[in-house]
């Protein structure tokens, strides 16, 4: 009887499943993009009535570095470097639309990368189309179109091991027979859909698209395919993106520069004047902090020969967000997003929502996942600092700073203030070499503290583990608004040091007068 209900319940999930999986019939998509398809150019796409869209191609060596944060202020998941760069950021919105694209040459750290995005989007592909050295260096990207055994152990290992759709997007072969051999080749490792970029290796949007081979491999498989490379000679309206998938037989369309000059071409009821579409792209960069250098370039890309206006040079000129903003009239929402954003910052960084307090141990050494943040702090006021005058009041040694997990050594003395000359003592940081980021473990009293997190600076590294030893003891660390800190401490300070220098000031006239005795 149990087995008969375990079955049941069993395929009532499978069910359940497999109805929430992004399917990748009679869809039109954004294509992938490198630059163009972050967060806002998505999220407009599917405001504009794609069914689909994909991040830009993201390579699995940086990407397998990267921690998952759920970032509160924006309301995003971010996947964040050791360099604290963000690599890739979603929301909410578009978690079972947007498909997340690598560029991959091994299938076990595919795997990997796959497995930490896995439950923040809707499927993943992999480009096995790209011709740019960026991306075929390494034997990504198109370079897998000559390695047909690397193809499949990449496709069969994720479609294994993940429990979302997985794609791939390729181009074609010089030889109609050796491409609809690949495309079946690739549909026996059971990936979802392919997409068919009609042109090969070789050629360049300048070249027409192959409509003919498309069309071929579409005849040639059961699965979904997913015509691209329309754009330029035949995609340029929405009432286009039909006439394009009647021409290749195609299930599926995927729109990359038509899209990126005006993402309303996704708009069934006809494109958008275009000034206004770049009003709606640029609020989403500002309501998520988009890199200002990305939205400045996609916004280029959809002024095209209108580059040179006044709107255009302005746009060029743009160093920020503010700038940006300005060169479109929307200088009071800049203002009112940072206003929200500072908010809801302030309110996270609270004693009442801190989340990093959570003490684990690796090993003999108490870790927190936590970075260290000098906005958090006063002016000249740093954790080393409360930590050591801590330790002086108990009476206890000078705090240590050393590595753990060498790979790179380096010593070195840091002086906070030259009025604090020799008060910290020399310290040792492990550097990691493929990314410049460092950790630092402190020792207090033979018990040792770090931060789980990777800091892009020495000081900051020990700064870190300052801070995990502060809470971990649960002594005040001085960061504004802190209760028993800041201003407090910092007056003890000023009086240590005071009462210091007016003893030196004593032995210096004692001297003298010893001296004048003489």
């Amino acid at each position: 009887m149990q087995h008969r209900v375990d079955a049941l319940l069993y395929h009532l999930w499978t069910d359940a499943d497999m109805a929430n999986r992004l399917s990748f019939a009679n869809i039109t998509a954004l294509a992938p993009m490198v630059r163009v398809g972050t967060l806002p150019m998505r999220l407009l796409a599917l405001d504009y009535g794609a069914d689909v869209v994909y991040c830009e191609e993201l390579i699995d060596i940086k990407m397998v570095q990267c921690r998952r944060v759920e970032n509160e202020v924006l309301q995003t998941v971010d996947f964040v470097a050791p360099d604290d760069r963000v690599m890739f950021r979603t929301c909410e919105r578009e978690k079972r639309q947007v498909v997340f694209q690598m560029g991959t040459a091994d299938p076990d750290r595919a795997l990997g990368v796959a497995r930490l995005v896995e439950k923040d989007v809707a499927a993943i592909d992999v480009n096995m189309g790209c011709p740019k050295e960026y991306s075929t260096k390494g034997g990504m990207g198109a370079a897998l179109l000559s390695d047909p055994d690397k193809m499949e152990a990449i496709l069969s290992k994720l479609v294994g091991g993940v429990s979302l759709p997985v794609t791939c997007k390729i181009r074609i072969l010089p030889s109609l027979e050796d491409t609809l051999t690949l495309a079946r080749r690739i549909e026996k490792t059971g990936v979802a859909a392919i997409a068919v970029h009609g042109r090969f290796k070789d050629e360049r949007p300048r070249h027409p698209v192959h409509c003919d081979f498309i069309s071929a491999v579409a005849h040639a498989v059961s699965i979904p395919v997913i015509a691209n490379g329309g754009s330029l000679d035949l995609v340029k309206t929405h009432d286009d993106i039909q006439a394009f998938k009647e021409a290749t037989g195609a299930s599926s369309v995927m729109l990359a520069r038509a899209a990126m000059w005006n993402p309303s071409v996704f708009r069934s009821a006809g494109p958008l004047p275009l000034h206004d579409v770049m009003i709606h792209y640029l609020r989403y960069a500002l309501r998520y902090d988009n890199h200002a250098f990305n939205s400045k370039y996609c916004l280029c890309q959809m002024l095209r020969d209108k580059v040179e206006s006044l709107v255009g040079k302005r746009v060029q000129a743009a160093q920020n967000n503010r700038d940006l903003s300005e060169a479109y009239g929307l200088d009071d929402l800049f203002e009112q997003t940072q206003t929200e954003q500072e908010a809801r910052r302030d309110a996270l960084l609270s004693p009442e929502r801190r989340r990093d307090d959570v003490v684990a141990m690796d090993g003999d050494v108490a870790t927190m996942a936590l970075k260290f943040q000098r906005r958090e702090y006063p002016p000249q006021l740093t954790p080393k600092m409360f930590l050591l005058e801590w330790s002086r009041r108990q009476k206890m040694a000078q705090p240590t700073y050393q590595t753990v997990n060498t790979t790179k050594k380096s010593t070195t003395s840091f002086n906070e203030n030259k009025r604090q000359q020799n008060l910290f003592p020399t310290s040792i940081q492990v550097q990691r070499a493929q990314d410049r980021a460092f950790q630092s473990t402190v020792t207090v009293e033979d018990k040792k503290y770090r931060s789980s997190l990777w800091e892009k600076s020495k000081k900051f590294a020990e700064q870190a583990s300052a801070v995990v030893c502060l809470r971990a003891l649960g002594i005040p660390e001085g960061r504004v608004g802190e209760e028993n800190g800041g201003r407090r401490e910092k007056r003890k300070m000023a009086d240590n040091r005071d009462s210091d220098e007016e003893k030196r000031k004593k032995q210096t006239v004692d001297g003298d007068r010893d001296t004048g005795s003489l």
